[in-house]
């Protein structure tokens, strides 16, 4: 008898770190050392900066700390949506809330900068921002409050997403047990915020050797 051919590894998945609108002086300092701590403990793909009360009117300086941190550890940075803003810092890209945003946006990207799409609110929202040409679809992500979808919804949404598209899935996760989930459900990248920042060492590694024992179920 022949012998069963065993399914391929799954791809571990990358981190996306998403850092919390900025509305403190301090906190674009520390952000910016937390991450550069995190990056030798971790693989970090993406960062996405969100501009707050502490960046007004000045966006393009206040940020470049954050900047030069993403592209020290080797991650992409990416500005919460504003392209424009993401182009003059010189970010990697911008992450755009919504189909609409993004289509707005693909042209001021294009033909180097990433153009993400986050804020997808029904499963016809995400085919529409992979149609658009978003590089990646966001799920599950927090607002400016810290509120976001049901777990249940953000993993089913990844799993529905991983079976049946090529663009990959970045998807949001607040736990160690949620990261779990999504690895399981098939996200191409997992997005944390507190688990990373919060722990730039202990953390990271934490977070590390989930997604490589998950990767190589």
């Amino acid at each position: 008898m022949a012998r069963p051919t065993p399914e391929p590894a799954r791809p571990v998945p990358r981190l996306y770190v998403l850092v919390p609108p900025l509305e403190a002086e301090g906190e674009i300092a520390a952000h910016a050392e937390a991450l550069r701590a995190a990056g030798t403990e971790a693989d970090i793909a993406a960062v996405l900066v969100r501009p707050g009360k502490a960046t007004e009117g000045r966006a393009a300086e206040a940020l470049q700390p954050l900047v030069a941190a993403c592209h020290a550890i080797g991650a992409a940075c990416l500005v919460d949506g504003n392209a424009t803003l993401a182009t003059a810092i010189g970010a990697d890209g911008a992450h755009l809330d919504g189909v609409v945003a993004l289509k707005g946006a693909i042209a001021v990207l294009r033909p180097h900068g990433i153009a993400g799409a986050g804020g997808l609110r029904t499963k016809h929202d995400a085919m529409s921002a992979a149609e658009t040409g978003a590089d990646y679809v966001m799920f599950g992500e927090p607002d400016a409050a810290g509120r976001r979808p049901p777990f249940d919804a953000t993993l089913e949404r990844t799993e529905w997403w991983a079976q049946l598209f090529e663009p990959p899935c970045v998807a949001y996760a607040r736990t160690l047990e949620e990261v779990d989930a999504l690895i399981e459900a098939g996200a191409d990248f997992v997005a944390v915020d507190g688990l990373v920042l919060d722990a730039p060492s202990e953390g990271v590694r934490a977070l590390a050797q989930r997604l490589a024992a998950g990767g190589a179920a």
